[in-house]
């Protein structure tokens, strides 16, 4: 169990410096936010974003830097 708690301790210091990190920096670094595979619709009084690619290439980070995590702590 106490592994567990550490590792909660850790995801959520890692929220709280990524949610810094959106409110202190206004554009996000390398482009994120604004790749080709974004959906953002404009219209009169309605706009519509859903970072697609963005939220693919985090997700593929995160997962490999969790997957490297896990093979140095064994």
């Amino acid at each position: 169990m106490e592994g567990i708690g550490k590792t909660l301790i850790f995801i959520g210091l890692m929220i709280v410096f990524i949610g810094l990190l959106f409110t202190f920096f206004e554009k996000l670094p390398f482009g994120l936010g604004r790749l080709p595979g974004d959906i953002y619709i404009k219209r009169d009084s309605f706009v519509f974003y859903f970072p697609l690619a963005t939220s693919i290439i985090i997700s593929v980070v995160l997962s490999l830097i969790f997957i490297l995590i896990s093979k140095l702590s064994r």
